[in-house]
């Protein structure tokens, strides 16, 4: 079937078990044709790096894109397994979704573009920055999703998490890490100056916060992995929802925490919330008697310790590392698989 639009041939795809179906266009990721028909299947990287968005193909002629044989190791793609992010439709397809959440489904949002200006760059520690921008128009989100940021003209195009709430305005924050080397993240501290003109495409991502759950929430999160949860927290605060609430964060040593201030005036302002920070390599002079050792550890003591009574809801967002380490403890902890929403933040392959 042509696209009478753009003269490229379409195929129609029909996932299993939700007999949802839609379009994709010749030379079009699977993926990307959901996100443009505000179709919402479970994704993480969109870059063939994390395994969130492998499903099973039923029938069909596919393609893939170049991928990590860590996300599809060879044995699953001989058994028909393929990476959504990473397939281009040769025919109309028939693929059984391994993952899949109703509510997430009920919650699509179509992916757009929204022109965008930086507004402020400010530093929060010795390297992570807090990037302040304002859209065009209001960009509709769940807590906890991210967009890709691009400089115009410059091909360098990074997926970060908002660490505002969608609250209807056109100002996003974001808490972004600085690496030496890293394309985007290198220029804020002057490359970038506030008046430069960006380009926002999204809502992607499906860690965001469910609404009225009544049992408690479990936050974990390391460097800018604090982006989403900072926004699942003040999401919350603002809903009026109650349920209890701990928000662990990892971290190396004293010079790497911050909001430590605003946790605290949280924890007098809500009635069952508390910040763990964990320091894993503290320095001569921290003065510290917080928790020490890496977070997953601290996580499984505390929790064994507190015993938060009810089922509990667990998002947490940081390093594909910590991710691994915490997956685990959550789930020994009695985390139900489907109550347990994770960001990887992968490292960018373009």
């Amino acid at each position: 079937m042509p696209d009478a639009k753009e003269g490229r041939m379409l195929h129609t795809v029909r996932f299993e078990p939700v007999g949802v179906e839609m379009t994709v266009a010749e030379g079009e990721t699977v993926l990307d044709a959901a996100f443009r028909q505000g179709i919402a299947v479970m994704h993480g990287c969109k870059e063939g790096q994390c395994s969130s968005c492998k499903s099973l193909l039923i029938d069909g002629d596919v393609e893939m894109k170049k991928y990590s044989t860590f996300a599809l190791p060879d044995y699953e793609r001989e058994s028909h397994h393929i990476l959504l992010c990473r397939t281009l439709a040769f025919s109309d397809l028939t693929v059984e979704l391994l993952n899949y959440d109703e509510d997430l489904m009920r919650r699509s949002m179509a992916v757009s573009e929204y022109d965008a200006t930086l507004t402020k760059i400010s530093a929060l520690t010795h390297d992570i920055r807090l990037l302040e921008v304002e859209l065009s128009r209001p960009l509709s989100f769940w807590a906890g999703q991210y967009v890709e940021l691009t400089i115009p003209g410059s091909g360098i195009t990074r997926s970060f998490s908002m660490a505002s709430t969608p609250n209807g305005q056109r100002k996003l924050e974001f808490v972004i890490k600085k690496y030496p080397n890293g394309a985007f993240s290198s220029q804020l501290d002057g490359a970038l100056k506030p008046g430069a003109r960006l380009v926002a495409k999204g809502p992607y991502g499906t860690c965001f916060r469910r609404e009225e759950q009544p049992g408690p929430m479990v936050l974990v999160g390391g460097g800018s992995g604090m982006s989403p949860l900072w926004a699942i927290l003040n999401d919350h605060v603002q809903s009026g929802e109650e349920r209890p609430i701990r928000f662990f964060y990892g971290a190396r040593s004293r010079r790497d925490l911050f909001y430590l201030d605003d946790f605290a005036e949280l924890e007098d302002k809500l009635p069952d919330f508390r910040f763990i920070p964990a320091l894993s390599n503290a320095e001569p002079g921290d003065d510290w008697s917080g928790a020490t050792g890496l977070i997953h550890e601290v996580l499984g003591r505390a929790l064994r310790e507190q015993a938060l009574a009810g089922e509990i809801d667990a998002y947490t967002c940081g390093p594909t590392p910590m991710i691994d380490a915490v997956i685990p403890v959550l789930q020994m902890a009695g985390v139900a698989p489907e109550r347990l929403y994770f960001d990887k933040f992968t490292q960018a392959v373009r």
